[in-house]
């Protein structure tokens, strides 16, 4: 299939897709559906927070500037020092501090600006620890601050606008996770499967 054929279809089955995939983001964020629940509770466990609890415009801007801030520092410390950590059968040195920080700060913000070839510069521990992993976690946030948004609009009068961590949590889990599960499964059925094995070069031409 062509790249044209394939953005048409991907237009098509977005149109067909975007009224039942709304209405359940809606009742995910408005926390009718809980499917799901027996992860999310443990969840917030673990971190301490109160699922009850909403936060003001003030706290709920804090938390996602502080875990934002957290996942900025953890992601440039896995590059810097990715050749003493484990998952790198390639032995790769660590990513120099420039553009690691480039790296880390794009992928936070969602931007994803890359100058580097992934496979010969980043581990494996690196790519799903720091890419992988914040092509879930940066888009989360984006969703949540566009729910807590258009919250802050409808709730006239109202002094709280939702829990971040709260919706960041059922946003990764209840929209995000199940949708890269269903694609991985079409991926692997078409060949695209990775392994943690040293990567082969062909010596042939």
């Amino acid at each position: 299939m062509s790249f044209a054929w394939t953005i048409v279809a991907m237009v098509i089955v977005l149109a067909i897709a975007w009224r039942f995939l709304g209405a359940y983001m809606v009742s995910v964020y408005e926390r009718r559906t809980s499917w799901l629940s027996f992860l999310e509770r443990p969840i917030y466990r673990v971190i301490g927070v109160d699922p009850e609890a909403e936060q003001s415009w003030q706290r709920y801007g804090a938390s996602v500037i502080v875990f934002s801030g957290v996942i900025l520092l953890i992601g440039y410390l896995l590059l810097r020092l990715q050749g003493h950590l484990p998952l790198n059968p390639q032995h790769l040195p660590g990513v120099s501090p420039a553009l690691s920080w480039n790296t880390i700060v794009s992928f936070v913000t969602n931007t994803n600006w890359q100058s580097y070839s992934g496979e010969t510069t980043m581990s494996y521990l690196s790519q799903m620890g720091t890419l992988a992993l914040q092509n879930f976690l940066s888009a989360s946030v984006g969703i949540a601050v566009a729910v807590t948004l258009i919250r802050g609009l409808s709730r006239k009068g109202s002094k709280t606008i939702g829990n971040f961590w709260v919706d960041l949590v059922r946003g990764t889990l209840y929209i995000l996770l199940p949708i890269a599960f269903i694609f991985a499964i079409v991926f692997m059925a078409q060949g695209a499967i990775q392994t943690l094995s040293a990567r082969r070069i062909s010596t042939t031409c």
